[in-house]
């Protein structure tokens, strides 16, 4: 596998720094690196940009930036929420026979960090990793519903809405509407907007802020799963939302 070396020696500058090296100046960091000056400097100013490194404007030292505060926040909240979502999503499936995810969101799009297949389904498109429409998916709904109004529109400047069925959202004011009904009910539908035959629903995940996280789903076939049944497994999908939401430290007002 190829190295791309401007990518390897950003990385090797990152890891220059540690408890007894909390901020270096650029000379420091040529030595360690053997690189020039201009060399660095190029790279140096790239990773500022980025906010993956910082600049002291009292004494032009380096040092690590926020970004990367807020990358490990994100990975280490990711993980602790998989592993207690994980129990909730094997009960569920095991009582419906559907398969049910755990979603987050990553930029303009969400993306599945857990899945726990259903006995009785036949939901072979969705995995672990997988990025989804947030306009077509039950989750898509969810992450984007509690929002605020500023990340809310920033998401959707220039947001492509696919169609991918006769019944995907196509444009803002009707996902905007439908962000409004799923705030209401407290949870989401997919009615085929985003796979034909395939519907799902989804159920947002509050942490101890008060604030949404993530998304609880289940898929279904409709032709496997009638209209009564989809509700039943609704509420469902509710009280584990629910109740993983409590263990992350909700508490419902």
């Amino acid at each position: 596998m190829p190295i791309i070396q401007s990518v390897e020696r950003a990385l090797q500058i990152l890891d220059l720094f540690n408890e007894q090296s909390t901020e270096l100046k650029i000379t420091e960091i040529s030595k360690q690196m053997g690189l020039s000056k201009s060399t660095l400097h190029s790279l140096l100013k790239t990773l500022q940009l980025h906010g993956y490194i910082d600049q002291n404007p009292e004494n032009g030292k380096y040092c690590l930036g926020m970004k990367l505060v807020e990358r490990g926040h994100f990975v280490v909240s990711t993980m602790d929420i998989r592993q207690k979502a994980k129990s909730w999503l094997t009960v569920l499936s095991q009582e419906t026979g559907q398969t049910t995810h755990l979603g987050i969101l990553d930029g303009n799009e969400g993306i599945y960090i857990e899945k726990i297949e259903g006995k009785q389904a036949a939901i072979a498109y969705s995995r672990i990793g997988r990025r989804l429409p947030v306009h077509a998916t039950a989750i898509g709904k969810v992450l984007l519903a509690w929002l605020d109004n500023e990340e809310l529109s920033a998401l959707l400047e220039g947001y492509p809405f696919t169609r991918f069925t006769p019944s995907t959202i196509t444009d803002r004011a009707a996902m905007l509407a439908a962000l409004a009904q799923t705030r209401q009910n407290l949870y989401a539908s997919d009615n085929e907007e985003n796979e034909q035959g395939v519907r799902c629903i989804a159920v947002p995940v509050w942490n101890h802020e008060s604030r949404v996280i993530a998304a609880l789903s289940l898929s279904t076939l409709t032709s496997r799963v009638s209209d009564s049944e989809l509700a039943s497994y609704r509420q469902m999908l509710m009280d584990a939302g629910l109740g993983l939401s409590k263990t992350l430290g909700y508490r419902a007002r």
